[in-house]
């Protein structure tokens, strides 16, 4: 069992992320400026209220509750929900708060989570990666203060990592559009869609290149990579996402209605695989997510699923491309 401090605890990928840690065994301190009511909590985790980009706050705090671990989620967590500016020095100003107050107090192992928009799709001008599936290879260019803070974030765990050594642990994980436990029983997503609108309507997942990745998968992705960091490279990231699309058709027949001329990329995305690839995660880790839509949506999806029917689960193909459009969307 070790102690781990997770800050954005009360936060949607948040609650499942305390809730699985502590499921699992661990003494959870759940950090956060917006406290959840005490009922809500799992039995033995600690909750903190806090401003961590108070000076001094994110020090005091590490020191005195002593985590073997920091998880830091907190962030302003949606594309264009305050000004640029405001994004940008609130989640880079968090990220190395945290990061540098754990390394400083000798705290063994570090986390921070990121996010894929890094990558940059969804431009107004335009975005084409190499090939699909994405990976942890593909070239980031972010284009707003959101993707950027993220990738800033990427780098913050890479430049301790880079001045420390093997002295302390450090790792960074992209979550695809996280789906927590109460939206597959109908309430609204991040966006504000329900998950079944989401299947229903291809355009409101197309933004996000139709990622997700079941909140309880990523706590036990954690679990995971808490237990194998010191046998892994450090500073190392990590997609982070379902084994399948967000989508009842293969990926190959829709990338081309919402992403024009990214047919001869997309080809391979046939039967249920997503435009993000895991393999990382699983060689590394020997992780695998193990929810998807298809065993998780209350009441069962009753519509079409093509995607399904032309081949099993496999983010395995080789194919790619993304959007020409702006986006508020967030994975």
């Amino acid at each position: 069992m070790s102690r781990i401090f997770v800050t954005g605890g009360s936060g949607r990928l948040g609650r499942s992320v305390v809730a699985g840690l502590a499921e699992a065994g661990h003494k959870v301190i759940s950090v956060d400026r917006d406290a959840i009511p005490a009922r809500q909590l799992p039995a033995g985790v600690e909750q903190f209220s806090a401003d961590l980009l108070a000076p001094g706050e994110a020090e005091r705090l590490i020191r005195e509750t002593a985590p073997d671990a920091v998880i830091h989620l907190a962030a302003i967590a949606v594309p264009f929900s305050a000004p640029e500016d405001v994004i940008f020095s609130t989640n880079t100003r968090l990220a190395y708060a945290v990061i540098s107050a754990a390394t400083d107090a000798g705290v063994p192992k570090i986390i921070t989570a990121s996010s894929p928009t890094a990558l940059g799709y969804g431009s107004p001008a335009g975005w084409l990666p190499p090939s699909f599936p994405l990976n942890e290879q593909t070239p980031p260019k972010p284009w707003n203060a959101y993707a950027l803070s993220k990738l800033i974030a990427e780098q913050t765990v890479q430049m301790f990592a880079a001045a420390q050594g093997n002295n302390i642990r450090y790792a960074a994980f992209r979550p695809c559009f996280v789906i927590s436990p109460e939206e597959w029983e109908g309430a609204p997503t991040q966006q504000g869609h329900t998950v079944r609108e989401r299947l229903d309507d291809p355009a409101l997942s197309a933004p996000a290149l139709f990622n997700y990745v079941d909140a309880r998968d990523v706590a036990e992705f954690l679990d995971v990579l808490l237990e194998k960091m010191d046998t892994i490279p450090n500073g190392e990231v990590f997609f982070v996402g379902a084994k399948d699309a967000l989508a009842t058709a293969p990926l190959a027949e829709l990338f081309p209605r919402f992403l024009p001329g990214s047919a001869p990329l997309t080809a391979h995305l046939t039967g249920t695989s997503p435009a993000f690839s895991i393999d990382k995660a699983r060689k590394l880790l020997g992780w695998e997510p193990k929810r998807t839509w298809r065993t998780e949506l209350t009441p069962p999806y009753t519509g079409p699923d093509t995607a399904v029917n032309q081949a099993p689960l496999n983010d395995e193909s080789h194919a790619g491309l993304v959007p020409a459009g702006a986006t508020k969307e967030t994975p």
